[in-house]
């Protein structure tokens, strides 16, 4: 287990590695200058060149690089370039506003996912089978803009049921942010329910036919004790990964849901330090993503190998 899991953290921290280079070299192929960009297109150039030099923005890239990824690893994400401030309390404020409306959205979609495509594979070709199936494919394809939209007509604008805007008043408390945030978790619901389903109803078609719940049906066990104890254990497991990834996607891929719903995320973060080419913010909100993402990535493959020791057992060999 240990071996597997030394072997999955080294993978991690090559990946992040390669991540910080590419969001690097991203950063300083994005268009204009970054002192022009703070001063206005009518400063001195002589002003726009002496803030360039102040910023550390002249120097030779690999220096650059050297200096942020340095500075990162001891807890400096460094200094915003149109706020003049430490980007970290941005990036950790606008986290912690993410991953409120990614858990609002994991506790509706996991179980409901789960749910639904466990009732699939037990109607195998049947008419509820395949509207499960092809409503959550239907819901997948569609842009989170398209259901944003939809949404927001039918429960803020008709309905009047719901606030149109993530942005709950201030000091307000954990059930009034709920509710704030039930309207924007929705469109994330819908696009993440049909992965999980089908995943769901695959593990489950395939457990249902396999050796072990043969065995156990003939054994005389009730059918709910087959499910439960034979089956569900074994076909969960592919969705587990798909949760984990899905999970780096709820907290990384916001920007549309967030400018959308006017929320305060990380995502809408990282865009609006790209339009303002502010490298320190926009570097160390992709970064925190991935490792977000890796974390989540980890904690998957432990959960996996638990689940499954022939995963496990197949690693340390």
């Amino acid at each position: 287990m240990l071996a597997f899991l030394v072997r999955r953290l080294a993978l991690s921290l090559v990946t992040l590695f390669l991540l910080s280079v590419m969001v690097f070299l991203g950063g300083q192929v994005l268009p204009g200058n970054v002192g022009r960009a703070i001063l206005g297109p009518f400063a001195d150039q002589r002003a726009v060149d002496a803030l360039n030099h102040s910023l550390g923005v002249d120097r030779p890239l690999l220096v650059q690089y050297g200096s942020w990824i340095w500075n990162f690893l001891h807890g400096d994400m460094g200094t915003s370039y149109v706020f003049r401030a430490p980007v970290a309390p941005f990036v950790i404020d606008a986290l912690g506003n993410s991953m409120k409306l990614a858990l609002v959205a994991f506790v509706l979609v996991v179980p409901i996912g789960i749910l639904g495509g466990v009732i699939a594979a037990l109607n195998f070709n049947r008419p509820l089978d395949r509207i499960i199936s092809l409503g959550g494919l239907s819901v997948t394809v569609l842009p989170e803009f398209v259901t944003g939209i939809i949404l927001i007509l039918i429960f803020g604008v008709w309905l009047r049921w719901l606030p149109i805007a993530a942005a709950w008043p201030k000091g307000a408390g954990f059930f009034t942010q709920l509710y704030y945030l039930i309207l924007p978790s929705l469109p994330l619901f819908l696009v993440l329910f049909g992965y999980i389903a089908r995943m769901a109803r695959s593990g489950m078609i395939e457990a249902l036919d396999s050796d072990y719940t043969r065995t156990a049906v003939l054994k005389g066990l009730p059918w709910r004790t087959v499910i439960w104890r034979h089956v569900l254990r074994n076909a969960l497991l592919p969705t587990i990964t798909v949760i984990a990834t899905q999970t780096g996607y709820l907290i990384g891929g916001l920007v549309v849901i967030e400018t959308l719903f006017r929320y305060q995320g990380i995502g809408s973060l990282i865009f609006t330090a790209a339009r303002g080419k502010d490298f320190p913010m926009l570097e160390a909100g992709i970064l925190t993503i991935g490792i977000v993402y890796a974390v989540a990535t980890l904690v998957a493959d432990f959960l996996y190998s638990v689940l499954n020791p022939r995963i496990r057992l197949g690693a340390e060999q």
